[in-house]
């Protein structure tokens, strides 16, 4: 039986990508080179990967011609194809110094992350520790400097709390004393506010009962014309504007 129909997708599974990728360029590589061997065919490949990584293959000894000769034959830009063939080719020497200036720099890069260090002698480790150490020492001096900071702010705004707790206590001290001063002042004024009330009103019950001069047997149902009498002139004479005295009842 022959294998079934592989469904064309998009590989979401990074690792079998990557995979796929390298099988497939190499397979087509391949194919490029075959194709130009067997059928004398003039063959130009270029891959781009994902990561933006060139891949190419050229039959014949300069790619700068092929691509001239595409140029030449497509219906592209207008200003491609009348672009001298020397300028082209300064295009394409830059193209590759920038493609080595590139690789130079990722290979700089994994270097110092510990990683492909065996191709690397021993002067170029010496000089790849160096740069370490003065990296290192850089970073711990804006470390010690961004600590130093922190520190300094945390002074003052310690500072700055003890000096409103200070004035708090001072404030919370003046009112405490005050207070105690108008409560010591107050209970004196109460009580000779009471005293005086008590006078006030003694002298009120003073003036306002009187004894009455009178006999102070009850008889119910019986007139006793003597005592009738008797209470009869008192209070005439209790009442007489000579004397200048009047009972505190008939105000």
């Amino acid at each position: 039986m022959g294998r079934g129909r592989v469904e064309l997708k998009r590989i979401e599974n990074k690792i079998n990508r990557q995979v796929t990728f390298a099988k497939r360029r190499n397979g087509l590589l391949k194919k490029a080179y075959e194709l130009s061997v067997l059928c004398d065919a003039e063959v130009a490949l270029i891959i781009f990967s994902n990561r933006g990584k060139l891949y190419e293959f050229c039959s014949s000894s300069n790619m700068i011609k092929t691509l001239e000769r595409y140029q030449k034959c497509s219906y592209g830009s207008i200003e491609v194809n009348n672009k001298p063939a020397k300028e082209l080719e300064n295009s394409y020497r830059e193209y590759l110094k920038l493609k080595g200036r590139y690789e130079s720099l990722q290979r700089q890069q994994r270097n110092l992350l510990g990683e492909d260090l065996g191709p690397l002698n021993s002067k170029e480790l010496e000089q790849l520790e160096r740069q370490l150490d003065g990296s290192l020492k850089q970073v711990r001096s804006i470390k010690t400097q961004y600590m130093l900071d922190q520190l300094s702010d945390l002074q003052s705004k310690e500072q700055m709390l003890l000096e409103t707790n200070r004035a708090l206590a001072m404030k919370l001290d003046d009112m405490i004393g005050v207070r105690s001063h108008h409560m010591g002042g107050g209970g004196g004024w109460e009580g000779n506010e009471q005293n005086v009330s008590y006078e006030h009103h003694q002298a009120q019950s003073q003036g306002l009962f009187q004894p009455l001069e009178c006999n102070p047997t009850l008889q119910m149902g019986y007139n006793n014309p003597v005592g009738s009498e008797q209470m009869t002139a008192t209070t005439q004479a209790q009442a007489q504007p000579g004397n200048g005295y009047i009972p505190g009842w008939m105000l």
